[in-house]
């Protein structure tokens, strides 16, 4: 392949979505490979100290790729942590034939540039258990299980620990600098989140049974509470889908495989029509995942928890920016 074609199938991989938006990948190119690695200079040391969340971030960005690269009619393999001495080179992706790509692999790639994540509430329109089956399906095909969480007491043990979680964090003065070092307010920013993309109001006082991360603690300006008019129904409360994504190891092939499997569920969500956004507070803390494993019984460690569901009519996601292609990309020299 020519570098040009290469360039092609990293932007496709770059709309990956990582942790805090930090894009934390690396890309080298020949003429049949593509190398994938963790760039550590854009490591989040409080959030994210072992890298985990920014290994699966990248194992997204692999999958992208391949999905890319099917529907340009090219047949990839990939190999995992393909270099015993830089365990920072996560995958190799090398191209091994021609395809006449189907009408599904062009229908995925087209997917990449729609999937946003939606933090604003969803309709109350229910996931089919047909698409949830079919994205567990996805999910298996990389060693990862999909798990929803539908029964009353594991959402109120999930709910507690991703409160708990979010209470820790902002009581902690370095992640709270850490995080307001990724939000953005130039909307020409090309990493981090952007300010727009983050509800406006306290997530904390949305009549909702799942927290999203707040992005903006302690910098809203709060009006005095207005009294509630008594004969006034009570909010509809958001319940959306709520799945749980793992796998058996905690390793880094455990983690880039989890990213994979997470892009192909985001894809084929996206297909559907429905949109996702994390819920990784209680991932984040060692304490709260760990309870996490016993609370839901869980065989195996958790690796992504999503909410999921149809985006409200007519919205419109804030795009988050991403770093130019030639600031990720280098040609690897030939075997």
């Amino acid at each position: 392949m020519e570098h040009q074609e290469w360039a092609t199938v990293v932007e496709a991989a770059t709309r990956a979505p990582s942790i805090h938006n930090t894009q934390p990948w690396r890309f080298a190119a020949t003429a049949d490979r593509l190398d994938v690695s963790l760039d550590r200079d854009r490591a989040l040391p409080v959030l994210d100290p072992t890298g985990r969340q920014q290994v699966i971030s990248c194992g997204i960005a692999v999958e992208f790729a391949v999905v890319a690269l099917a529907a340009a009619g090219r047949v990839s393999e990939v190999e995992l942590l393909p270099d015993a001495d830089d365990q920072d080179h996560l995958a190799t992706i090398r191209v091994i034939a021609d395809i006449e790509p189907t009408a599904e692999d062009r229908e995925l790639a087209a997917a990449i540039d729609r999937r946003q994540t939606v933090r604003d509430p969803f309709q109350r329109r229910p996931v089919p258990v047909e698409l949830l089956d079919r994205l567990q399906a996805e999910a298996g095909a990389f060693g990862c299980w999909f798990k929803p969480v539908t029964r009353s007491e594991e959402e109120v043990a999930t709910v507690f620990l991703i409160d708990r979680a979010e209470e820790l964090e902002q009581g902690d003065p370095a992640y709270l600098a850490e995080l307001r070092s990724w939000v953005r307010t130039d909307p020409t920013a090309v990493d981090g989140v952007p300010v727009d993309a983050v509800p406006s109001g306290d997530p904390h006082q949305r009549p909702s049974n799942w927290s999203i991360r707040d992005f903006v603690v302690g910098t809203r300006e709060h009006a005095a509470a207005q009294p509630a008019d008594p004969g006034a129904p009570p909010p509809e409360v958001e319940r959306p889908v709520v799945v749980l994504m793992g796998t058996d190891g905690d390793d880094r092939h455990a983690w880039v495989q989890s990213g994979r499997a997470l892009a192909r569920v985001l894809l084929q969500a996206t297909v559907a029509g429905v949109a996702a956004s994390p819920l990784t507070q209680a991932l984040d803390w060692p304490a709260t995942r760990s309870r996490m494993r016993t609370r839901l019984s869980l065989v195996g460690h958790p690796q992504m928890l999503l909410r999921m569901g149809y985006p409200a009519e007519g919205s419109t996601p804030a795009r988050s920016g991403r770093r130019p292609v030639e600031d990720v990309l280098t040609r690897a020299p030939a075997d």
